[in-house]
């Protein structure tokens, strides 16, 4: 740091410390040790306590650093793992194994030898390219699942320059101590992942304007960050905790951590960077030498073009040069085709389709999918051009009748194929109608437990005639509406009635008919009249 920096540093005012100077001055004029400020001046109860930790948090947090000084992965081994999870990718996964470890290691190296801190280290930072739905946030998820650490996602999108207008980029840090339950020790060591970075870059490196001084902005600040640097525990905005901090230091406890260092934090960025894919291959086909243009569908889509990015790309599509060198590992995912998405539905650990077969077995509804249609299924996703994420769109249209319908219609197992894939409709009809008697017969049933409650909470028998079961299942067939919901509306008021007319005649047993269900409150006013006549 140079004499200027440090004489800045000198005369700029430490909100912390103002605050804290004011705060005791408060306490000094304001009641002494009686006054609280977070329950008036008549208070004599204690501050919350800050990042309090139970025993089971910190075992948990003292088990993950042990796991970190004892790290021994081998590149192999994640990238065995991820296989588990995400299908191809295997060169990203190749490159994101060899970073991971190297950071790692040296972490490793860092606990057991503090010297080690002191000395120049380039941290392995990610950048991360590629179509949206291919699988960048899967697999960094996956990666901090393995090795233990506090993971953060989040949007570049949502940061301003400064943080008053969207969030301060120093909240990811504070967010990662809260996902380590407190533990800043912890927390130094954890992921910090920010996708759509793209949308950050300047304008003015992409349509010819001027630049985008807010995105250049949060790229600064996020360099801070990624390079090393002090973040304290609490924002500017969060009084609350600032003034929680300083109660505790008034209390004689020994103060906390109030800061946090970046200097082992793993920063990974991602993005589409459609624009930019464009850009590389308008230069990879204009230049006559170097890189040959892909073959294939590449001319269809261009992010593949990505894996020849350059860093004088990143710089003209709006990127500061400071930024993109704090980034020196860029990985590229492919696109997914077809065959992939197949893969996907088959062989993943995380797939979308073992989740909706476990949804019907909540209901203990079996479902088998039949090859023809994974087939189906995986070339309809294609089409949506969302990679991954076009699974669970073709999954939902498909099976979202099938989850409101079947759960209340006996049907206990079914089958997918290639049909029900293209028409889900027609398929969901064929079944319910082959299952008429069956779903008719659990709709009887419901009314006789309709009756079971009554009697449970009003004391009275209801007795239902052939035909009013039949003309209750007809229209709730008719309405779309539960047996139990149709019984309880049309039958809401009877209580009241039955209870009179018992009180007047002595009966505890009622019949209801197909007139009593065709003009409820009609039949009741008629039995309340008639219990009168009875009773005189």
């Amino acid at each position: 740091m140079s004499h200027d920096d440090q004489d800045k540093d000198k005369e700029t005012p430490n909100p912390f410390e103002e605050m804290q100077k004011q705060l005791q001055e408060m306490l000094r004029q304001g009641g002494g040790a009686g006054f609280n400020p977070f329950m008036g001046a008549q208070s004599s109860g204690s501050p919350p306590p800050e990042n309090p930790k139970t025993p089971e948090t910190s075992k948990k947090s003292q088990e993950i650093l042990d796991k970190i000084r004892t790290f021994q992965l081998k590149p192999k081994e994640i990238k065995d793992y991820l296989d588990r999870f995400v299908i191809r990718q295997n060169e990203a996964k190749k490159v994101l194994s060899v970073a991971i470890c190297d950071h790692y290691n040296h972490v490793r190296e860092c606990l057991r030898d503090p010297s080690l801190r002191e000395k120049d280290y380039a941290k392995q930072n990610i950048i991360l390219l590629g179509p949206t739905g291919v699988g960048k946030t899967y697999l960094m998820r996956c990666i901090a699942r393995l090795i233990g650490v506090p993971f953060v996602k989040a949007d570049a999108t949502k940061f301003s320059e400064t943080g008053y207008v969207g969030h301060d980029v120093e909240d990811l840090v504070r967010d990662l101590v809260k996902n380590a339950d407190g533990d800043v020790d912890l927390a130094e060591y954890g992921i910090i992942y920010i996708d759509e970075i793209d949308k950050i870059a300047g304008q003015g490196g992409r349509d010819g304007g001027g630049r985008d001084v807010s995105g250049r902005g949060v790229q600064v600040n996020l360099l801070k960050l990624m390079e090393e640097s002090e973040v304290n525990l609490h924002s500017q905005t969060d009084i609350l905790g600032q003034m929680q901090a300083m109660m505790s230091m008034q209390k004689g406890g020994k103060p906390g951590r109030q800061t946090i260092n970046t200097r082992h934090i793993l920063f990974i960025v991602s993005g589409a960077f459609d624009q930019l894919a464009e850009q590389v291959k308008k230069r990879v086909s204009q230049s006559s030498i170097g890189f040959s243009a892909p073959s294939g569908d590449a001319a269809d889509n261009p992010s593949r073009y990505l894996s020849q990015v350059a860093t004088t790309d990143f710089i003209k599509y709006g990127f500061e040069p400071e930024f993109v060198g704090r980034l020196p590992i860029r990985v590229t995912c492919s696109p997914l085709d077809k065959i992939d998405l197949e893969e996907i539905l088959l062989s993943s650990e995380g797939s979308i389709l073992s989740q909706y077969l476990r949804d019907f077995k909540g209901y203990d509804i079996d479902c088998e999918v039949e090859p023809e249609a994974i087939g189906a299924i995986a070339e309809q996703a294609a089409k949506e051009n969302t990679g991954a994420r076009g699974l669970m769109t073709v999954l939902e249209r498909m099976f979202r009748n099938f989850k409101y319908e079947l759960p209340s219609s006996g049907i206990r197992k079914f089958t997918i194929d290639a049909e029900t894939a293209s028409h889900p409709a027609d398929k969901l009809q064929e079944l319910l109608e082959n299952n008429r008697d069956g779903e008719t017969q659990i709709r009887r049933e419901e009314v006789e437990k309709y009756a079971s409650r009554f009697h449970e909470e009003h004391g009275l028998s209801l007795v239902f005639t052939d035909e009013a079961i039949t003309a209750l299942v007809e229209e709730s067939h008719r309405k779309d509406i539960t047996i139990r919901a149709l019984c309880e509306k049309k039958f809401r008021d009877f209580h009241h009635g039955l209870l009179l007319i018992s009180r007047n005649t002595g009966e505890q047993s009622f019949t209801i008919d197909q007139t009593s269900v065709n003009d409820p409150d009609g039949s009741l006013s008629k039995r309340i009249v008639a219990s009168y006549r009875k009773e005189e």
